[in-house]
């Protein structure tokens, strides 16, 4: 399946402007070929490539709507790491896994202040194309640690910290839930104060196994833990 980004709206396709030049420029499609685009909503549209100079667009014969999404959703909230390369490591990899929403944490211990979220956002669309997801995930702004907190349901949130002195329960005894947030914290994890700051909340810390893992290390493998639960 060849999939491109694009809107959907009254039975009609209309393909991105940088998706155009794509399939023009760079993969030099031609006339004829089957295409599909979907505006990342669940929306799917098949039909015919028609190419016309440097434009591209689409003869639609088929249009899907509502098609199945990721069951359990999957929010994480994860700090960026310095090595900016880490965390898009972490993004692509998620998407391609099933994660619903990404949300970059700024905490204590974070030593990036600054991320390009929209460079995030175009790997998210580029890896959901290419996993063939009809449904993109969301890619929130930066945002500080007591913020995030604030629209948070502590019954259906969880945090993986390194602090062997407290409480963590196992990752198979969390319940079966339809929406679920992690938090990952930063290299150097959660302050102390924040950990304590978590626990008054109500959220449960999740131990991820007896080796200490980098910040996007423990991110995929939350959203690999979650992607053998899928349906």
């Amino acid at each position: 399946m060849k999939l491109f980004f694009g809107e959907i709206n009254n039975g009609k396709a209309i393909i991105n402007d940088d998706e155009q030049q794509h399939i023009v420029k760079v993969l030099r499609m031609k006339d004829g070929e089957e295409i599909h685009v979907t505006d990342g909503k669940g929306n799917v549209a098949s039909g015919k490539l028609v190419i016309e100079g440097k434009k591209a667009s689409l003869e639609v014969s088929e249009i899907k709507t509502n098609t199945l999404d990721f069951n359990p959703k999957l929010h994480i909230a994860i700090a960026p790491t310095k090595n900016i390369d880490r965390i898009e490591f972490f993004v692509e990899k998620a998407v391609e896994m099933g994660i619903s929403e990404i949300t970059i944490l700024q905490t204590e211990k974070t030593e990036r202040k600054n991320i390009s979220i929209d460079k995030l956002r175009k790997q998210a669309i580029a890896a959901s194309k290419q996993s063939l997801r009809f449904h993109f995930p969301v890619v929130n702004d930066l945002i500080k640690l007591p913020d995030f907190l604030k629209n948070i349901n502590p019954e259906k949130t969880f945090v993986a910290h390194c602090n062997e002195n407290l409480e963590r329960m196992e990752l198979k005894n969390i319940p079966h839930l339809d929406n679920i947030t992690f938090l990952i914290g930063p290299e150097g994890d959660f302050s102390d104060k924040e950990i304590h700051l978590l626990a008054e909340k109500g959220i449960k810390a999740v131990s991820l196994g007896n080796q200490r893992l980098r910040t996007e290390t423990a991110g995929v493998f939350v959203v690999s833990w979650n992607y053998l639960n899928l349906k």
